[in-house]
């Protein structure tokens, strides 16, 4: 099945920084892009609430607006459009069997103001399993530096980073862009290391050779794969958060994995995740590991 990109459009202005961003995006990968708008009926008993057609009506008005916004600043862009009749949550998440990515708009910048991602992007982020990548519009800044690096954060093993280097190197060979890996490594670490990791972390000459090790270990693969894509390796002591958020500020896209996690009021999407998303300056793309 040919695979598309995704974006979903709400009328506004983060939402149409996340088509465009997407627009963008598919254009570099060669494919096509389908604008989506979720709208279903559920009639309310209050005052100045429109009839089912004038909100379908202008449920499809959103729709277009954003396509015909789009397709003139991307004339040669293959583009559809299309309302969902579904909740956005469930809407976005039913057209994974052929996204490639999904892409929707971030709203607020910080703990608090940002907390719902655009009301619905947490659940999206939590339930995909796709890459989905949230993106902020901010006082008219464009939704991405036009140069700078991918970057993403390598944790764990080569097997629990794999899903986003992946992605992280497909999208800078797209672009013509470089690669810029971190692994951040904590002290309190060192009390859950067993014996035989403390053996290898001797044998590399310490923690820190020991840590850049294993992530050239991880990135073995994919420089096997991307030849052309340059790459900078970084190691650093601190939470992985705040060392990928420092290493932010020149970054065109952030990539994080995400394992999936449920809490008491429903799935999370970790807290490295949940950082980049909130304070990171660029896009951040969330991918499903495993």
């Amino acid at each position: 099945m040919s695979r598309e990109i995704v974006a979903g459009v709400d009328g506004s202005p983060e939402s149409l920084a996340a088509a465009d961003w997407a627009a963008r995006e598919a254009l570099h990968r060669d494919l096509p892009l389908r604008l989506a708008h979720a709208w279903r009926w559920e009639p309310i008993d209050l005052p100045l609430v429109q009839d089912r057609a004038s909100q379908e009506r202008a449920a499809d008005a959103v729709l277009r607006e954003a396509e015909a916004t789009i397709g003139r600043r991307h004339p040669k862009l293959t583009l559809s459009a299309e309302v969902l009749t579904d909740t956005p949550v469930a809407a976005l998440l039913g057209t994974e069997e052929r996204a490639e990515m999904l892409v929707i708009g971030s709203r607020g910048h910080g703990a608090v103001a940002g907390f719902l991602l655009g009301s619905y992007g947490q659940q999206i982020i939590a339930g995909a399993t796709r890459p989905v990548v949230a993106v902020r519009s901010r006082d008219g800044d464009p939704a991405e530096p036009p140069t700078g690096h991918v970057l993403v954060g390598q944790l764990g093993s080569p097997e629990d980073s794999a899903a986003a280097l992946g992605f992280a190197f497909a999208t800078a060979a797209a672009r013509g862009a470089a690669v810029r890996a971190v692994r951040a490594w904590s002290l309190p670490a060192l009390y859950a290391y067993s014996p035989a990791s403390m053996r290898l972390a001797d044998e590399a000459g310490g923690l820190v050779p020991y840590e850049e090790k294993a992530l050239r270990e991880a990135l073995a693969p994919w420089r096997e794969r991307y030849p052309d894509v340059s790459v900078t390796e970084h190691v650093e002591l601190g939470s992985a958060g705040q060392v990928l958020l420092s290493a932010s500020g020149a970054a065109q896209l952030l990539v994080v994995g995400r394992r999936a996690k449920r809490g008491a009021v429903g799935p999370r999407i970790g807290s490295v995740a949940h950082a980049a998303l909130h304070l990171a300056p660029c896009p951040v793309a969330v991918v499903p590991q495993g």
